[in-house]
């Protein structure tokens, strides 16, 4: 194999790696957007779960006054 040969092949595989880097940049972006909108949606479950209970006056677990 020519220097030259050596060469482009290293080019091509830089240029894969380039192209490999990026794509993996991109995932990780909208993994962080996702896990963002995710916390989100925890954060405000729990202040509805948090509402809820306060609302309700009383333990969840309280037994009906029938038993």
């Amino acid at each position: 194999m020519s220097q030259e040969d050596r060469i482009v092949d290293i080019e091509i595989k830089l240029t894969h790696q380039e192209d490999l880097v990026e794509t993996l940049n991109q995932t990780i972006y909208r993994q962080g957007r996702r896990i963002d909108q995710l916390e989100a949606m925890v954060t405000a479950m729990a202040d509805h779960v948090r509402n809820l209970q306060s609302n309700r006056g009383g333990p969840l677990n309280e037994k009906p006054p029938h038993y």
